[in-house]
Parts: structure tokens; C-alpha cells; sequence
């Protein structure tokens, strides 16, 4: 695959990972669409973007999921098209499940699962009349492996791969593509905006993501996987890769590795 004249949609661009990919395809000749709920954040994105011209914005909530059958409309009369949609929106936890309400519970999976997949089936049809596209899928090593103070995030990293594992089967012969992304630790806003129980943000950074690679490293290794068309990757550190490594072959080995993790 080559990103050369391709229209990308980005969700979650205007910070972190989403702002590193459309910085890093803008530099391939490409036609970008910019999405999350920050319209004054997407335009500073725009403004750091080559050839700017060619980024359109378009403002959108993966909680309403039920506004984005409309938005992929808007999303396709920008640039007459799309090529390549990623699903990079989302957001994080960090709370003990016995503390965590249930309302928390549904709006991650909201924004997490049901967004994602809302938007992926608005614009499904579209790739399927074209006899192609590629979706790529921003889920989490926890997305494989569950870990403490992550147990609702985590499972609708999960979510996702079901579904579109699933979904790659049933395209396969209209010539879709999905790539699933699995990052480790990434220097973003992840942890900050992560919720708590009662679904107040963190407002702080944990270590582990603070010495994550940068999201401008990130991005460039998920844009060589997206290239090769890659069904899966993991991006991350050793102690990350090596995670899933062992939940493969050693599972009762990293449940024990999994449960000496700090939990406060």
C-alpha cells in the first residue's frame, strides 16, 4: 500500500497518536479529514500539517454514536471519497472495577466500541462499492492482555478485535483490509483524561506512560505496518511485547506476572 494521493480520515487527530499521523501523512502527498470534539486543537493540528490545503476538519463525538452515520456523509462529499479510515479515538481508565460505576462502564464502551464500529458501518458501504479500503484500528496491548485499574477500558479494547477480526473475514473478497494496532506505553494525554470510578478525569500522567515511546515514533511504525498491510501489530517495549508473548504461551505464568502489578 502506498499513501500517495490517498484520502485518510483521522479520528482522535487533535492530540497524541491522531496528531502525529496526520502530521507524518501529510509529508506523503496525501488528503487528510481531521476528527474529534477539539475544533480550536484540530485547527493547530492543521496548521502544523504540510501542504495544509489538503486537511479538512470535521468535528465529531464517538459517545453520540447515533451522529455518525450523518458525519460519514459529510466525511465523503470533502474530498469525493475515502480511502483509508483510522479509528484512533478513545479514551482510557484508571480505577479498581469494585469502585468503578456502571455508568462509567457504558460511556467507555460507548466511545470506545460502539463509536468506532458505529462509524466503521457508516462507512463500509462506501468501501464495499469501491472494491476497497482499509481500516485501522487504534485498540491496546490491554486490548490482549487485562490488566489492574483498566478493566472496562480493557475490555473494550477487546471488543474491538472481536468484531473487527470478524469483519475481516466477511470483506475479504471486496478487498478491505483492517489492521489491528496494538500500542504499549505512548507518551500522550492518555492517562490524564483517563476516568476514574466516578468518572472524573485523573489529571496526571502515570510513569509508565511518561517513559512510553513518543507518539511521533509510534506513528511512524504503525504507518510501516499499515504499508505492509499488516492484520495485527504490537508497538510498544520490550516488557509490552513480551506480555503477549507470554499470555500466548505462558498464560498462568503472566497471570501471576499480572497480579504483582502496583495497584492503588
Amino acid at each position: 500500500m502506498n499513501f500517495t494521493h490517498k484520502i485518510i480520515w483521522i479520528t482522535g487527530a487533535s492530540s497524541g497518536i491522531g496528531k502525529s499521523l496526520a502530521i507524518e501523512l501529510s509529508k506523503q502527498n496525501t488528503k487528510l479529514i481531521l476528527s474529534s470534539r477539539n475544533e480550536t486543537e484540530l485547527e493547530k493540528v492543521k496548521s502544523q500539517c504540510k501542504n495544509s490545503s489538503n486537511v479538512k476538519i470535521l468535528t465529531l463525538d464517538l459517545e453520540d454514536y447515533n451522529s455518525l452515520q450523518a458525519k460519514t456523509f459529510e466525511a465523503l462529499k470533502l474530498f469525493d471519497g475515502i480511502d483509508v479510515l483510522f479509528n484512533n479515538g478513545g479514551i482510557s481508565q484508571r480505577s479498581l472495577a469494585k469502585n468503578t460505576t456502571i455508568e462509567v462502564d457504558k460511556r467507555i464502551m460507548d466511545i470506545n466500541y460502539l463509536g468506532t464500529i458505529a462509524l466503521t458501518k457508516a462507512l463500509l458501504p462506501h468501501f464495499i462499492d469501491k472494491n476497497s479500503g482499509h481500516f485501522v484500528v487504534t485498540t491496546s496491548i490491554v486490548g490482549k492482555i487485562g490488566t489492574p485499574l483498566r478493566s472496562s477500558y480493557s475490555a473494550s479494547k477487546h471488543a474491538l478485535h472481536g468484531f473487527f477480526d470478524s469483519l475481516r473475514a466477511e470483506v475479504y473478497q471486496n478487498n478491505i483490509k483492517v489492521t489491528l494496532a496494538c500500542p504499549g506505553f505512548v507518551q500522550t494525554n492518555v492517562s490524564v483524561n483517563a476516568l476514574t470510578g466516578d468518572g472524573t478525569p485523573q489529571q496526571k500522567m502515570d510513569t509508565s506512560t511518561q517513559n512510553g515511546l513518543t507518539s511521533e515514533t509510534f506513528a511512524k511504525l504503525l504507518l510501516k505496518a499499515v504499508k505492509k498491510e499488516k492484520q495485527e501489530v504490537y508497538i510498544g517495549g520490550f516488557k509490552e511485547k513480551l506480555g503477549v508473548f507470554t499470555k500466548r504461551f505462558f498464560p498462568k505464568l503472566l497471570s501471576i506476572m499480572i497480579r504483582k502489578l502496583a495497584v492503588t
